[in-house]
């Protein structure tokens, strides 16, 4: 038996979770998503990447800004949907929209509830030194992030991972659970747990705290750079200029925090040294530091603000 389903997301994270429930065989009657949005140099109206896979899925796709108004929700009661998979969709539902789909919203949250309630729980638990995180689904509550789980998947958080790398994981990870939480649905079988713990919350990554202080241990350090990486990225200054950091490896050494202790990029932090692996200076991509050395004059004493 196959559900109606209305799917709501919006970034490549949310792509597997809705390529899965198609293959599952439901049929998706609606997706939403935000609208395009001005990206790139030229300032180009783009379509979200969920929006892109529906058009190419050839699904009825809709972009409306909010759900406060009535004649948005209106529409969401006029397909009839059985459920709603919402997969960091971006918008807050009100409750009339939740209760919309007979058997309301279910959300995919890429954290171990009730750790990292919010928008970045990725970015929070690796900046925390996590080494365990989860992928979840829950009922949606009007509350944020409260909702019962109905299936989870634990992944551990390995001392290489970015934020982009679990993020991509997690994604893959997570899509895999749809199918048989649907499954369960159709068969009136779903099972819901309320969490337990007490909550932390991720709340948003605000850039100014992006900035490195060079007086945190190099455990810190590289947690809090690999958080950010690749956006919005821990940066410092060297000689006046901006440069984001985007992987360092914990190495020995000791000095003034934020000086340059050898030629190979390798900084004293309040405890310990981090050598700098992938960095990117102002205007430019990323790079390897071997790959910045080669255009830069590094002075062994400088040290970075």
């Amino acid at each position: 038996m196959s559900l109606k389903v209305v799917f709501m997301g919006t970034p490549e994270f949310a792509v597997p979770s809705l390529s899965e429930i198609l293959s599952s065989g439901h049929e998706v009657v609606c997706v939403y998503t935000q609208p395009p949005r001005k990206s790139g140099r030229g300032q180009k109206l783009t379509k979200s990447p969920v929006h892109q896979f529906a058009d190419l899925m050839g699904l009825l796709v809709r972009t409306p800004e909010s759900f406060r108004k009535s004649k948005v929700i209106d529409g969401l009661e006029a397909l009839e949907a059985d459920v709603a998979c919402v997969v960091a969709y971006g918008q807050i539902l009100p409750k009339r929209a939740l209760a919309a789909p007979r058997d309301g919203c279910l959300n995919l949250h890429a954290s171990a509830l009730p750790r990292w309630r919010g928008a970045a729980p990725v970015q929070r638990a690796i900046m925390a030194g996590d080494t365990t995180t989860a992928a979840q689904i829950m009922q949606m509550a009007a509350g944020l992030d409260t909702g019962d789980i109905v299936m989870s998947a634990t992944a551990n958080i390995k001392d290489t991972d970015t934020a982009g790398s679990l993020t991509q994981s997690l994604s893959q990870v997570g899509a895999q659970l749809w199918p048989p939480v649907l499954a369960a649905l159709t068969r009136g079988g779903l099972e819901a747990t309320p969490q337990e713990g007490e909550p932390t919350y991720a709340h948003k990554i605000d850039k100014a705290e992006a900035r490195i202080d060079w007086n945190k241990s190099a455990a810190d350090l590289d947690c809090h750079i690999r958080g950010l990486s690749p956006s919005p990225g821990a940066w410092c200054e060297m000689a006046g200029k901006r440069i984001k950091l985007h992987r360092a490896v914990i190495a020995a050494g000791s000095g003034k925090p934020g000086e340059i202790i050898s030629d190979d990029l390798t900084i004293a932090c309040g405890e310990g040294a981090l050598r700098l692996v992938s960095v990117q200076p102002a205007g430019k991509s990323a790079m390897s530091a071997e790959d910045f050395l080669r255009g830069h004059d590094v002075t062994i004493g400088t040290v970075l603000s």
